[in-house]
């Protein structure tokens, strides 16, 4: 009987220190990654404040469980994202899954003075509850969506910058 009550006590113990170290972690997390395109904001606008323009550069988004609804909705699986705020600078989304959680994203254009290179910032602020596994989780949130927004970043610079070579005409030497 003592051997049980010293296991409940200790699982009871145990669970209090894991609780009380999650509860030092943050409820919210903002996953931020930004990429510098050698384009003007007017030349990345249209890759990104339309859904339909997404499978260019977004991965999985030529996948056939992913369904374009309109221009600004798309289904991929069980997660809904929808454009719900388009400016000059910043295109806005949510993201709903499959448990109904909400994430909001945010696109900013960052041009320089010349505009000529633009700053892409691409955020995803993600809310979780007092449990200690989904606090626990948040850590690896970053480096699972972290790197699949670099990655989806670096296809949008390769997609902006790409040179329209259609208007060059070949020369020929006599």
């Amino acid at each position: 009987m003592k051997l049980l009550k010293l296991g409940a006590v200790s699982i009871v113990v145990l669970f209090v220190i894991v609780l009380g170290i999650s509860l030092l972690f943050p409820s919210k997390i903002i996953i931020s990654r930004a990429v510098n395109i050698d384009a003007s904001p007017a030349t990345i606008m249209p890759h990104i404040n339309n859904v339909s323009a997404w499978k260019n550069w977004v991965e999985g988004m030529n996948d056939t469980s992913v369904h374009i609804i309109s221009d600004k909705v798309v289904m991929m699986n069980k997660t809904k994202a929808t454009i719900v705020n388009v400016t000059d600078q910043i295109v806005s989304s949510e993201w709903i899954n499959g448990n109904n959680r909400i994430l909001h994203s945010s696109m900013q254009l960052i041009p320089d003075s010349s505009h000529s290179v633009t700053v892409v910032q691409w955020q995803f602020e993600q809310q979780f509850k007092w449990y200690p596994w989904e606090k626990f989780g948040s850590m690896v949130s970053d480096k699972i969506v972290g790197t699949m927004m670099e990655k989806n970043l670096n296809k949008l610079k390769q997609l902006a910058e790409r040179k329209d070579t259609s208007s060059l005409i070949p020369t020929t030497e006599n």
